[in-house]
């Protein structure tokens, strides 16, 4: 089975003064071989990728989901939040549903069996 990754933009939510327009590029990945469960998340100029479950992430897109490091919620209509927990603080990312839903799709034909006669 193959890797998919994407990128996707996204707003860091933060308290800091940042431009409505200004999208940051995020790496979304899935690796059926390595754990066929979970999804890998990577926010720009951090050498960090948050790991959860795929079921997290689909979950939250409908209600919100999500306790301890990981949460994810819709955010009206065609958005969503995914927020990150650490020590030293928290991480709140804004995305559009349409990117994360057509990653969840790639990652569910990455692991569907092929069809024989």
């Amino acid at each position: 089975m193959s890797v998919v990754e994407q990128y996707a933009r996204a707003h860091i939510v933060s308290d800091v003064d940042i431009s409505e327009d200004e999208a940051v590029p995020v790496v979304l990945r899935y690796d059926p071989d390595t754990d066929p469960r979970s999804v890998r998340v990577g926010l720009p100029g951090t050498h960090d990728e948050w790991t959860f479950s795929r079921s997290l992430l689909e979950q939250g897109l409908r209600a919100p989901v999500g306790s301890g490091e990981v949460r994810v919620w819709p955010c009206g209509r065609v958005q969503a939040v995914v927020e990150f927990h650490t020590p030293q603080g928290v991480s709140v990312v804004q995305f559009d549903t349409k990117a994360l839903l057509r990653f969840l799709r790639r990652t569910y034909m990455a692991t569907a069996s092929p069809v024989t006669s």
